[in-house]
């Protein structure tokens, strides 16, 4: 052990083990950056892209078993390469850490990909129903029973959204809230004075791979005040892993607060113009 770490520990050669383990984790992290790249910019349908990832992890995995092999190896026969094998393993906890952490909510959270704050009458996809005719695509219609089911067992919190101001305010706090999140915008319909429903559909997408998720949000009046209800439905793949319910989540506690701030603020009065009083007539 002692010449480990004399002058002559430096002239023994590397461990090819070393260096195959730390090679695997560079090519896993480019075959991850690759994969983002394809989903985000539509480079190619999903299922290469999915491919690319579960590859990438594929070679992580390798990496840490020939870094395990290596570390062996080195610890008897004294060739060198732990500091490879160390960086390998940094490299590979790096790519395999938010996988893990996916795979435990696939256990967690039930298989659904669409939820609403309205399962009875859920707002359509119509704009939104032509962009989902890829391969593997999911359908537009919405989940069904089952779906419903499960949303109400995991997600309670996820209900029609009350709002104490006008459905032409209400909209108006929704589309904002729409565009300050960066979700692209496919369709936009105001509430007009003959058909008071406004409806919003939008794709947003997930943090890391970018996955489209469909979003369509509906706005109708209930008096003087307005309801707003959302959908979100994963556009590939039979279960979000709780994003959409965390998107509409989200949305709604965002949507309340700005509600509270319009209502606060008071409707601005057009300036009453005084009126000249009339010239008197003198008789005469």
């Amino acid at each position: 052990m002692a010449r480990r770490f004399s002058a002559p520990y430096q002239q023994e050669p590397v461990s090819s083990l070393a260096n195959w383990a730390r090679n695997l984790a560079v090519f896993a992290v480019v075959a991850v950056l690759v994969s983002i790249i394809i989903v985000r910019f539509g480079f190619l349908e999903i299922k290469p892209a999915l491919a690319t990832f579960l590859g990438a992890l594929a070679m992580a995995a390798l990496s840490i078993l020939v870094g395990l092999a290596g570390f062996a190896a080195i610890w008897q026969n004294g060739t060198r390469g732990m500091s490879r094998i160390l960086l390998a393993f940094l490299i590979d906890a790096l790519v395999l850490a938010y996988p893990a952490y996916l795979g435990l909510q696939y256990r967690r959270l039930p298989q659904i990909h669409d939820i609403t704050t309205d399962p009875i009458d859920p707002p359509r996809f119509e704009a939104l129903a032509r962009l989902r005719t890829g391969d593997g695509a999911n359908t537009a219609v919405y989940a069904g029973l089952y779906s419903a089911e499960q949303q109400r067992q995991f997600y309670p919190e996820i209900e029609p959204v009350e709002l104490e101001i006008p459905v032409e305010r209400a909209y108006a706090v929704a589309l904002q809230l729409v565009n300050k999140r960066k979700w692209l915008v496919i369709d936009e319909r105001a509430p007009q004075p003959s058909r008071r429903v406004g409806r919003i559909e939008a794709v947003a997408r997930t943090p890391i791979m970018g996955f489209r998720e469909d979003v369509s949000i509906r706005v109708i009046a209930d008096g003087e005040d307005s309801r707003v209800d959302i959908r979100s439905s994963s556009r590939y793949f039979e279960s979000d892993l709780g994003s959409n319910a965390a998107r509409i989540s989200k949305f709604i506690e965002d949507l309340n607060t700005a509600a509270e701030t319009v209502a606060l603020k008071p409707v601005k009065k057009a300036p009453v113009v005084p009126t000249k009083p009339s010239a008197k007539t003198v008789k005469k």
